[in-house]
């Protein structure tokens, strides 16, 4: 039998609700606990200059990751991926480092001494959802 199951949609729009409102309560509840302003949403939000060159610097790489990964999974067979060459994983690990280095310059530059923590913190809680999620099969919905 080809295609997805008829409740594919309906269950894939309630895990992606679930998720956006964990995530936005997530954030909500620590910038106030730890006194952190809101930050514009998809904005770069440089902390300095250094940071932007630093940020800009794994992007690029990353881009350059996922080629490299894209030609050699064209060159191997179909049944020869290698995992972490995959986009998922790519894009994974850029947005740890990507965040774990905007931790790194709000520890020493940012005026609010906090901000780095409220950082951290929702690194730890985006790693934890969505590793739980696909350890449960996404709670068995899909």
């Amino acid at each position: 039998m080809y295609g997805v199951e008829p409740t594919f949609w309906l269950n894939l729009l309630l895990i992606l609700a679930i998720v956006i409102l964990l995530l936005v309560s997530f954030n909500t509840i620590m910038r106030k606990w730890l006194k952190v302003e809101k930050r514009k949403f998809f904005s770069y939000n440089h902390v300095n200059a250094k940071h932007k060159k630093m940020d800009w610097a794994i992007r690029i790489t990353t881009i350059f990751f996922i080629f490299l990964g894209y030609v050699i999974t064209m060159m191997r067979g179909p049944m020869e991926m290698i995992w972490f060459l995959q986009p998922w994983f790519i894009l994974l690990i850029f947005i740890v480092i990507s965040e774990m280095v905007r931790a790194v310059m709000e520890r020493k530059y940012a005026e609010n001494s906090n901000a780095y923590k409220l950082t951290i913190s929702q690194i730890i809680f985006s790693l934890i959802l969505f590793f739980t999620l696909y350890m449960t099969d996404f709670f068995g919905l899909i």
